[in-house]
């Protein structure tokens, strides 16, 4: 997480004038179902678009175990993203080994973090497709 709660309250306060800009580059709210307890669960994400669509990276800063939100979109992959004052339903997927090269070029060019947390671990770090869900 960024700032935890404090960047999720004030991004959603604000419609994102607040949170949406972060250490020069851009954040999005995704909103998961606990896979255990059921709760709606809000983590501030890096992400860029793709297309329609909008990519986040499951890194956990390059930790052998999956952040808890990748977890969670496992379990239920319905989830809900806001993008400033834009809050949609998504449909969460990994991306293939096909996309993969190519969207994680997309993401360490936001975030060049990304590449040194891949070394740390010998887990494969997803990256994740949110696909807007048509209302």
């Amino acid at each position: 997480m960024l700032f935890g709660e404090e960047h999720v309250k004030r991004y959603r306060e604000t419609d994102g004038a607040e949170g949406h800009e972060w250490q020069g580059t851009v954040v999005l709210l995704l909103t998961t179902t606990g896979r255990k307890s059921g709760e709606q669960r809000e983590t501030p994400l890096i992400y860029q678009r793709h297309g329609d669509d909008y990519l986040v990276v499951a890194s956990k800063g390059g930790a052998d175990a999956p952040p808890a939100w990748y977890l969670n979109l496992q379990a239920n992959p319905e989830v809900e993203v806001q993008v400033l004052g834009d809050r949609f339903t998504a449909r969460a997927r990994t991306a293939t080994a096909e996309e993969k090269p190519e969207l994680w070029k997309i993401m360490a060019a936001t975030w060049p973090a990304y590449d040194e947390y891949q070394t740390k671990t010998d887990r494969e770090i997803p990256v994740v497709v949110l696909e807007r869900v048509s209302s």
